[in-house]
């Protein structure tokens, strides 16, 4: 019972944050969206829970194509480097799924922090008005 308590308070915060959140903020909560589930589908590896895996590397693989799908491909380059970059990821995802590779979701992880860092300094700046 506690455990379904702390479920739906987790649900109802993250509904709000959605609510509230301008684009910006929404891209951000993607990049954690994805990073937690790497992160957990790591967890189910050592732990041996592989049908729990896969939907963790499977919702991460959903949310970057999401983020994939949002991409204005005719602002320039950048947009371009990045399609392509969530692509390799994307194929990286379904081979760590297959593999059950650590080593793989590692890869997509920093791959993906790196991005989201960047994206965190633009909103900073943004925020600040510089």
């Amino acid at each position: 019972m506690y455990a379904q308590g702390i479920k739906e308070y987790q649900s109802v915060g993250t509904q709000t944050s959605i609510v509230d959140a301008d684009p910006h903020r929404l891209v951000q909560l993607l990049f954690e969206g994805a990073l937690a589930r790497i992160s957990a589908a790591k967890g189910h590896i050592a732990r041996k829970e592989y049908d729990k895996k896969s939907n963790q590397i499977n919702s991460a693989i959903n949310i970057i194509g999401g983020l994939q799908e949002s991409l204005n491909l005719d602002a320039g380059e950048l947009a371009l480097n990045l399609e392509r970059l969530y692509d390799y990821m994307i194929r990286r995802l379904f081979e760590a799924n297959v593999r059950n590779s650590v080593e793989m979701l590692e890869e997509v992880n920093n791959l993906l922090t790196q991005i989201k860092t960047a994206w965190d300094e633009i909103r900073e700046q943004a925020l600040q008005g510089t």
